[in-house]
């Protein structure tokens, strides 16, 4: 795990406590109460209030306030309440102690704790406005369209705070830094791409959350630095370099107290990247609920379907491909189906990731044999569904 277990949260909060933080979205100063607090899970349910205004000093300050109930979109008057991370973000403070405004546990988990985005949300409903607002200093974008951006000669956009980009297969950090001067929250998702330059990063002074998934080429001197990001409070990495993964938690953990959550999991190393390049059950190794064991069976299943099929095209002539395809699709339905009586690991991501890793093979061979495949498509999924249990 990335943070190990401790008795009490690495950043003083109490049942009680009332945690102010300042919200982009509202344009002000907001306040949650610390409800409940885990240490098995290690969380804290927060209750958010239904208050704003600026920044205050001391609970006296923020008057009589009640919790925040949601009727926007299809609330029906729930109270904003859910289970997040209990290390209090470096950003918030805490203002002193009420009695509890809600003594109940919370059934909702989330990522971060963005304290106003749901009170920002329905006062826009109260006024009328059922559609959140264009944010100009929001950005999302494809790998493929932020190079053709990056390539171009636009001047910089250091009013993008949230910056996300997905689908990477190959990224300049020292152009990204140099066109998003003022990032804040920055998520960049790959298809086991590469990031270059990744050190630059540290020119982003204003960081205060970093999310990597899938993305190598970094080494341990690329990693962030405290007196360069000096705000930096959420680092969340996924699939990425040994290397760089271990300076990254050496480096930040020491800052769990301070107020940065840390979250570091699926250190990969350069051989794990080339035999997994074209394995689109990848994502399986290392996933709570599935073994090793299990992901390599997996895996030796999906690559026995790909031979197969890949042979069918190549040398069976297209009038006898229904029936083949068919068998094949069975057979990766029974197989699958014995696996997962051992262990019932196939939930719904994993029965979904299943067909999707079929139409994978599939358009590899499109790209190998051309177009119209369609027919063997439906023969091959009519066998998996015939004897599939998951």
């Amino acid at each position: 795990m990335s943070i190990r277990k401790q008795a009490a949260p690495p950043r003083l909060i109490t049942v009680g406590d009332v945690v102010v933080a300042h919200s982009r979205d509202l344009g002000e100063w907001t306040a949650a109460q610390i409800v409940r607090l885990d240490a098995d899970s290690q969380t804290a349910a927060v209750l958010e209030l239904d208050w704003s205004g600026p920044e205050p000093s001391s609970v006296a300050d923020l008057g009589d306030v009640a919790p925040l109930r949601l009727t926007h979109h299809s609330w029906n008057g729930a109270l904003s309440f859910c289970n997040h991370a209990w290390v209090l973000p470096r950003s918030h403070k805490v203002v002193g102690a009420m009695p509890l405004l809600h003594d109940k546990p919370a059934n909702c988990w989330a990522s971060g704790w963005r304290l106003g985005d749901q009170l920002a949300r329905q006062r826009r409903w109260d006024s009328g406005v059922h559609e959140d607002p264009i944010a100009a200093w929001k950005a999302e974008y494809t790998g493929e369209t932020v190079n053709e951006f990056l390539s171009q000669p636009i001047a910089p956009r250091p009013e993008v705070t949230h910056l996300t980009i997905t689908d990477i297969d190959f990224l300049d950090c020292a152009q990204l830094v140099q066109r998003f001067p003022g990032a804040a929250w920055l998520h960049l998702h790959g298809r086991l791409g590469l990031l270059s330059a990744a050190g630059e990063l540290n020119r982003l002074t204003s960081l205060q959350g970093i999310r990597i998934v899938d993305l190598f080429g970094m080494t341990g001197e690329d990693r962030l630095r405290p007196q360069c990001v000096p705000e930096l409070e959420s680092v969340d990495l996924h699939s990425i370099p040994a290397e760089y993964a271990s300076a990254m938690r050496s480096t930040w953990r020491p800052e769990i107290p301070a107020g940065t959550y840390v979250s570091v999991v699926r250190a990969r190393k350069a051989e794990w990247v080339e035999e997994n390049r074209n394995n689109p059950l990848r994502d399986w190794d290392g996933r709570e609920h599935i073994s090793t064991t299990t992901f390599k069976r997996a895996v030796a299943q999906y690559k026995t379907t790909r031979r197969a099929l890949l042979q069918v095209f190549a040398e069976e002539p297209a009038d006898v491909r229904s029936t083949r395809m068919e068998e094949i699709g069975r057979a990766y339905g029974e197989a699958f189906n014995k696996l997962d009586r051992r262990s019932g690991f196939i939930e719904t991501a994993e029965r979904e990731e299943l067909f999707a890793a079929l139409d994978h093979i599939l358009n590899e061979a499109e790209a190998l044999h051309g177009p119209g495949l369609e027919g063997a498509r439906d023969s091959l999924i009519v066998g998996v569904e015939s004897v599939r249990d998951w």
